[in-house]
């Protein structure tokens, strides 16, 4: 066993050596300790240990703060990820809702058009349109096998849309109003006067053949006459934004702003009995 010689000038040392890496230790590790057991040295050695045992004390103080603060860091660096997940997660449930909102919205205004309606009417979804802007359609998902054929109307509760141009078995093609091979028969409501609503090529549509006689204005309503074509009477087409009276023209004609939104179609109705004339409906 290794004992210290205290009489021997180098067992001395050692013990003095091991007692200042001891208090050394306890200087570094435990300051706060430290400090406390030194109020019990008589002063001046206990103010003159103090001092750097104080600057320790403040050093590891720091040090402890930074490192809770860093902790707390991580903490609120996580809740925050958390958080904007959760956000992300109810922004695209909130968009959902909105979406379902708006289309229940639209098949209630389809589903009360439809029970007001006189004529045969069968409820179809677009899905799709024509990709080589050759022509103005749309295609829909209903076709013969759903009672659909060529020339019958299509509408929503906001006017015309267009007329069934080409079916299959389960889809049809519907020539918009806008496009300017479809040609429409049209009734302008205050003058009663009638005409042929054409698409043009800018998108919109133009009433012609108006009798030079007519008062037309711009603001007027036209409807759909009924006396030819899949529609019956009084259905809207538009309302009149401009007269065109050409020197020598046998008629006059107008341009017409279309009352339904082409570039937002979703859901229309297709007119199968204009006249009313079959009891039978999807």
């Amino acid at each position: 066993m290794w004992m210290v010689n205290f009489r021997s000038p180098s067992g001395t040392r050692r013990l003095v050596l091991a007692s200042i890496v001891l208090l050394l230790v306890a200087l570094f590790l435990l300051p706060s300790q430290s400090q406390g057991l030194l109020q019990y040295v008589s002063s001046p050695l206990g103010e003159v240990l103090s001092l750097p045992l104080q600057a320790i004390s403040s050093i590891d103080h720091g040090i402890s703060e930074l490192w809770a603060g860093y902790v707390a860091l991580q903490g609120v660096r996580e809740e925050n990820e958390r958080l904007r997940k959760d956000m992300d997660l109810l922004r695209g449930q909130n968009g959902q809702l909105r979406e379902a909102a708006a289309a229940t919205e639209r098949l209630k205004s389809l589903l009360k058009f439809k029970e007001q309606a006189p004529s045969a009417i069968v409820a179809a979804q677009v899905i799709g349109r024509d990709a080589t802007n050759l022509y103005r359609s749309v295609i829909i998902n209903k076709g013969e096998s759903d009672g659909i054929r060529s020339d019958m109307g299509v509408v929503t509760p906001a006017g015309v849309v267009g007329r069934v141009v080409k079916t299959t078995g389960a889809t049809a093609v519907v020539l918009l109003v806008t496009d300017p091979n479809n040609a429409i028969a049209g009734l302008i409501q205050r003058t009663r006067d009638e005409g042929i609503v054409e698409g043009t090529q800018q998108g919109l549509a133009r009433l012609k053949y108006i009798p030079l006689l007519s008062t037309v204005r711009n603001g007027d309503r036209v409807v759909t006459s009924g006396l030819v074509g899949g529609f019956p009477r009084g259905l809207p087409l538009g309302t009149i934004t401009g007269i065109d009276r050409a020197e020598g023209a046998l008629f006059q004609s107008a341009e017409l702003m279309p009352d339904v939104d082409m570039g937002r179609l979703e859901e229309v109705l297709v007119i199968q009995d204009p006249r009313g004339q079959s009891s039978s409906s999807d």
